[in-house]
């Protein structure tokens, strides 16, 4: 059993996320962590809600509420759809806790006794109409490198560069729309990555980031074939982690606070930290951050996260010269778009989780995303495409299956699973074809190839299929009785099987499926390839029930309201 850390990239605060940011990171770092603890590794799966920096001053003014009020109201509503997707977190934490606040200022105070961070005077912008210096986002205008008129001072949403404000095009300020600025003189903190720029080249060569996905270790090396920059990670903002005033006592006087990307990414700290603070004689978070190399880490986010990710925050861990745990693994996704165009929080354009979760159960979302995870590139979401995989995947392929061969079963053999004829030839020939695509379908899970595992999953579901049009129980039971029987009883097996293997990409369903059967002490562990090839788990004369309809189609009618409502057209 090994000790496996999941996080997924922190949802940030300003709003309701939409499902390209579900898929994107805490979706498949849910299936991976609910399949790791299945094949009983013990895991923990950490994530918080991002709530510092200058969106979310300005979604609180818009609201009308105070930063705190709207952050800690929002990260109710988020875990709350987070627990409807059935995302099981060990912990979901706020990076505005005190234990977050506590672990930056460490973490700064220690970079700072090495030598990486210095006072620097700076130009900023300043806002006349708003009589303020203006963080990067809270400045507005056109990407000097792709021409997207909406880019932020700190990123482009568009091409993913990172900028200065001072980079833009027409450049505005995001409270007042204001485009009288000025630059004047201010003091900051700069990280000084330049130093460290060999340190973080060595780590990535050495820990194993060849095997990161194309996209991650792409993305990690052009940073630093482009060379690490110094970078302000100080901000003028009245909401933040406080710079400490025993290391910086005129910038703690001015109000500085830590740029949130320095902080977000300690908040994976923090929230193990408040995770074991609910329970400290039980729970010990350093052993999982702490020379802790019995832990493999793996990380769940969009291409765009990937810099702060691969480069910036392995070079804010290795600057303090202590030993916390770096990333092993980064699992990185494109783009879920939508009928061509981008999903934007800020814009609101796309399907969001709260709405998603009202037209339809979680694990037909679940499923549909991961089958679909943008991997390998860019995938648009349509509701065509949506559709026809819910009602041929789920409906037909899984949901028809373990509704016929429980309903035909009570019907002609009663409320327990029937006995009938030993195992034969077909039965032997199914459990090696089991056995086979579970393999295969482990293999994927393991390597983290999401959409490879779903088609390993499918094909598990369409060989109950073809056994059972091979066998066609309807027709022996004329026949031979004890036969189609055994039938039964094996297409029982397989539902079990099923119920138990799809557990981390449908885990209500699955659950559904596993509790037709009154077996004694029954879990979701992991099926052996021996077991599967047996298909023998739900011996004859077990009670069974036959659950509701797990899945139901999506019809015309349907597809033409959500079309209606969401939009459906070529953008």
């Amino acid at each position: 059993m090994a000790r496996h850390l999941i996080t997924s990239a922190l949802p940030y605060i300003n709003g309701i996320k939409h499902l390209g940011n579900m898929v994107g990171s805490m979706l498949p770092a849910d299936v991976y962590a609910r399949y790791m603890r299945q094949r009983g590794h013990d895991v923990l799966y950490i994530c918080a809600t991002d709530e510092h920096g200058t969106p979310a001053e300005l979604a609180a003014k818009d609201a009308g509420q105070s930063v705190d009020a709207f952050c800690a109201e929002q990260h109710d509503k988020q875990k709350a759809i987070y627990e409807g997707f059935g995302l099981e977190f060990d912990y979901f934490g706020r990076s505005s806790s005190r234990e977050n606040v506590e672990l930056t200022q460490h973490f700064a105070r220690k970079l700072h006794e090495n030598g990486f961070i210095e006072e620097r005077a700076i130009r900023q912008v300043f806002s006349i109409a708003d009589d303020r210096f203006l963080p990067d986002r809270y400045i507005v205008g056109t990407c000097p490198h792709c021409g997207y008129d909406k880019a932020r001072g700190d990123q482009c949403e568009n091409c993913t560069r990172v900028l200065d404000p001072t980079d833009l095009i027409d450049a505005r300020s995001a409270i007042s729309g204001s485009g009288d600025l000025e630059v004047r003189e201010t003091k900051h903190l700069f990280l000084l990555q330049s130093k460290l720029q060999h340190e973080v080249e060595g780590w990535l060569e050495g820990n194993g980031s060849k095997e990161w996905p194309t996209l991650a270790s792409s993305i990690a090396h052009k940073w630093l074939t482009e060379g690490l920059q110094d970078r302000a990670i100080t901000r003028d903002l009245d909401w933040g982690v406080p710079v400490p005033a025993d290391v910086w006592p005129e910038l703690a006087a001015e109000g500085k606070v830590f740029y949130v990307w320095f902080d977000a990414p300690i908040e994976y700290i923090g929230s193990t930290k408040e995770w074991a603070d609910v329970d400290p004689e039980n729970r010990d978070w350093k052993s999982w951050w702490y020379e802790a190399e019995d832990v493999r880490y793996t990380e769940f986010m969009a291409k765009d996260n990937v810099p702060f990710h691969s480069v910036m925050f392995p070079a804010t861990q290795l600057g303090t010269r202590e030993p916390w745990k770096k990333v092993d693994f980064l699992k990185a996704f494109n783009w879920l778009n939508y009928y061509g165009g981008k999903f934007s929080t800020s814009q609101r354009r796309g399907i969001f989780t709260d709405a998603a979760l009202e037209l339809l159960p979680a694990d037909y979302w679940r499923y549909f995303l991961i089958a679909n995870a943008p991997e390998s590139d860019d995938t648009s979401f349509t509701w065509e495409l949506f559709a026809s995989s819910v009602n041929k995947d789920l409906a037909d392929t899984l949901g028809n299956f373990v509704n016929r061969v429980l309903s035909f079963s009570r019907k002609r053999f009663g409320d327990e699973v029937p006995a009938g004829a030993e195992a034969g030839a077909a039965e032997q020939k199914l459990g090696e074809e089991i056995a086979g695509l579970l393999a295969e379908y482990e293999g994927h899970m393991e390597a983290l190839q999401f959409r490879k595992a779903a088609a390993s999953l499918r094909a598990l579901w369409s060989a109950g299929n073809s056994y059972l049009e091979e066998k066609a129980p309807w027709l022996e039971i004329k026949t031979d009785k004890d036969a189609a029987a055994l039938t039964l009883r094996t297409a029982m097996n397989l539902i079990h099987l099923y119920a138990i293997v799809s557990e981390p990409f449908i885990p209500s369903s699955a659950k559904a499926m596993r509790g037709a059967f009154a077996l004694e002490n029954d879990t979701a562990v992991w099926v052996s390839q021996e077991e599967a090839k047996a298909l023998a788990s739900v011996p004859a004369g077990t009670p069974f029930t036959v659950p509701p309809v797990l899945f139901a189609k999506i019809t015309e009618d349907d597809l033409e309201a959500y079309r209606e409502r969401f939009g459906g057209a070529e953008q």
